[in-house]
């Protein structure tokens, strides 16, 4: 019977180097596959040029790398690319690189489908079928950094953590992937141009607090008036909004970074009077920005994009209370590489 092997990027590099001396080996080599593992990204243990044959057949024999795969590759009018990455066991996610004239970002993934329920949004209605690995979150950073380099010649610059999935569900695995794309080991990014997007699961913004993350902190709201809100995103119900409220102080007290909200206004859901007077008493608990993003209808149903009258509305009254509000037109709606689009079509 062939024993399952073990994903050799699940082991730390004290692992790795014990691993080596454990098999009559130098605590070294366990470094130099690392460095392979992270920081060259590489998939192949054939690859390990400065290895000795003997040692990569011993790695083949104990280990997998359960890398992923660019399966097929879109790239919108505007120039946004959208991956379709195949999993080691045949799963497929999306991630999505946008570029603009200054920078490059790189949307990722966190799950393999959602296990939330936002009724706007076509990844949910694929049921969650499991959480993804820190290698594989890591991957998908590669490949779109790559891409980066190839099409817009410039290293990417940016990742939000808005690809399919609510990245607070799975915490361990996220907080595990930007250490390593983080790390000088890794890639060397810096956590200031990282953004984890939740949907608002309170209780694990407070545990990000005390673990004192460096990133930015976006949160869906969509409403600030909770029946809307548990309309638009029926789960929200255990998240309710004086608790949200609360967790996001706390979250600015102890890290001093706003909040960013990402907000979407629809036609006869969100786009009155109330709806904005709540939003802006909602901003003044805590320093933010808000982000108003073009809706991308997912089918002809209630959610249908507001007219522009009732985002200027939105606009006007968040200026004049001074926060700072954006109008996010959305990228790559010809390929369904658009915010709440990802689906997996394909």
């Amino acid at each position: 019977m062939e024993i399952e092997k073990k994903d050799i990027r699940s082991l730390t590099k004290t692992q790795l180097r014990d691993f080596f001396v454990a098999n009559g080996d130098k605590a070294f080599r366990g470094n130099q596959v690392y460095e392979w593992l992270w920081s060259k990204a590489s998939h192949s243990f054939e690859d390990m040029t400065n290895v000795s044959k003997e040692t990569r057949a011993m790695l083949e024999a104990h280990f997998v790398i359960n890398h992923v795969k660019v399966d097929q590759m879109q790239r919108s009018e505007d120039g946004t690319v959208k991956n379709a990455v195949r999993l080691h066991d045949g799963l497929v996610v999306e991630s999505v690189l946008i570029p603009t004239e200054t920078r490059t970002t790189a949307c990722v993934s966190s799950q393999v489908g959602c296990s939330l329920d936002c009724n706007f949004c076509a990844t949910a209605r694929l049921k969650r079928m499991r959480n993804l690995e820190p290698g594989e979150i890591y991957d998908q950073v590669v490949a779109i950094d790559r891409e980066s380099r190839l099409y817009y010649d410039r290293p990417l610059s940016n990742i939000v953590f808005m690809g399919m999935g609510e990245p607070l569900m799975n915490y361990n695995n996220v907080m595990k992937a930007i250490d390593m794309i983080t790390s000088e080991e890794g890639l060397g990014m810096s956590p200031k141009r990282i953004t984890v997007s939740t949907s608002g699961v309170s209780k694990m913004i407070k545990k990000m607090a005390d673990d004192e993350v460096k990133f930015k902190l976006a949160v869906s709201l969509h409403s600030a008036i909770e029946s809307t809100r548990n309309h638009i995103m029926p789960f929200t119900k255990n998240f309710p909004l004086p608790e949200l409220r609360e967790a996001l102080q706390y979250w600015y007290q102890k890290t001093k970074s706003k909040v960013t909200y990402e907000y979407v206004v629809w036609k006869g859901i969100n786009d009155d009077k109330a709806s904005v007077d709540a939003l802006v008493k909602f901003c003044k608990y805590v320093p933010c920005k808000v982000n108003l993003i073009e809706y991308n209808p997912i089918d002809d149903g209630e959610f249908q994009q507001a007219s522009e009258e009732a985002i200027n509305q939105y606009i006007t009254a968040l200026e004049r209370n001074d926060i700072v509000a954006k109008v996010r037109r959305s990228r790559g709606k010809d390929i369904d590489a658009a915010c709440g689009q990802l689906a997996n079509k394909s």
